[in-house]
């Protein structure tokens, strides 16, 4: 048992489990019956996307500096009560059943998910 990171859209892997997506919006265009069947995601859970500021902070990163102060930003958001509670519950969940987090960014080094991987394990969970 286990929680993946994915890029949502992709392809599913055996044993994936429910797919959440961890974004701020749903995707664009998309019927809202088909984001299952479309790979997209099975729950949405916008509680550990950053915030539309943050966000904006992230996408426009280009240095490396630039990029530390979106994640100690994201961190800071990640750690008021909803999300550090909904972290631990992944976290615990992840040792009893498997399931991915995702969001739709091409390069996970430049995407919160990222830092979702590293806060998931900070907070105990079984990572894939």
């Amino acid at each position: 048992m286990s929680v993946r990171i994915v890029r949502l859209g992709t392809d599913r892997v055996a044993d994936e489990g429910t797919r959440i997506g961890t974004v701020r919006r749903p995707p664009r265009g998309v019927p809202k019956t088909e984001f299952a069947r479309q790979n997209w995601y099975d729950v949405w859970f916008p509680t550990l996307a950053p915030s539309v500021e943050t966000m904006k902070q992230a996408q426009a990163a280009e240095t490396p500096a630039q990029w530390a102060a979106f994640k100690k930003r994201f961190r800071s958001e990640m750690k008021e009560p909803g999300p550090s509670h909904a972290l631990d519950l992944l976290a615990t969940l992840s040792q009893q059943a498997d399931f991915s987090v995702g969001c739709y960014c091409e390069d996970e080094s430049h995407c919160h998910r990222s830092v979702l991987r590293e806060l998931l394990a900070e907070h105990g969970a079984k990572m894939a």
